[in-house]
């Protein structure tokens, strides 16, 4: 059930980003399109409840449990950015927005665009980290977490992979051809 359940949160995420952007540009409300996109969060509660419930109701924790408390994790992380770019993307290609801004190519502005990148990685997998370390806890030392601390090596991995990206465009930086423009800019309030 818990898996079917992450299956659904996922569909339905996408489901409603499609009915608020189509509330917002579409039916011109962006107001009731934002109210739409607020609900999100509300799937991630339901998920985190249901799981917590079946394993309350002691069932033996798994790879779903460990499913679902990473897919939260990954939606914290990276949910609110995947929204943005979505919109960006939709009010761009078809209501004449302007284009996304893309990442920058080289040096330091580079650099910074990757640890911001690495930034919501590590906090989906620290939010996953978090929901799976409590589930340990519940279960306590005599149930069987070893799926749970699989799912745990797994979200450190992220970390390492995510740090290691974003130290090389640091250590490593692209240089910019000497013929090039400006370097594009990202916007310093974006994260």
């Amino acid at each position: 059930m818990i898996a079917l359940l992450v299956v659904a949160c996922e569909v339905a995420f996408w489901v409603l980003l499609a009915a608020g952007l189509a509330l917002r540009y579409v039916a011109r409300k962006p107001k009731l399109g934002a109210a739409v996109l607020l609900c999100e969060p509300l799937l991630e509660v339901v998920l985190l409840v249901v799981t917590a419930i079946d394993l309350k109701n002691g069932a033996e924790p798994d790879w779903k449990h460990g499913l679902a408390a990473v897919y939260i994790g990954f939606t914290v992380g990276l949910g609110h950015h995947t929204i943005k770019k979505v919109d960006a993307w939709v009010a761009h290609r078809w209501f004449g927005g302007p284009p996304p801004v893309k990442p920058p190519k080289y040096g330091t502005a580079r650099a910074i665009h990757e640890w911001r990148t690495a930034a919501r990685w590590i906090l989906a997998a620290v939010v996953a980290l978090a929901l799976l370390q409590a589930a340990v806890w519940y279960v306590g030392p005599d149930g069987a977490i070893s799926s749970l601390q699989s799912w745990q090596q797994k979200m450190l991995l992220v970390i390492g992979i995510n740090v290691i990206i974003a130290g090389g465009y640091t250590l490593f930086p692209k240089q910019a051809p000497k013929d090039a423009d400006a370097v594009d800019r990202e916007p310093a309030d974006r994260l």
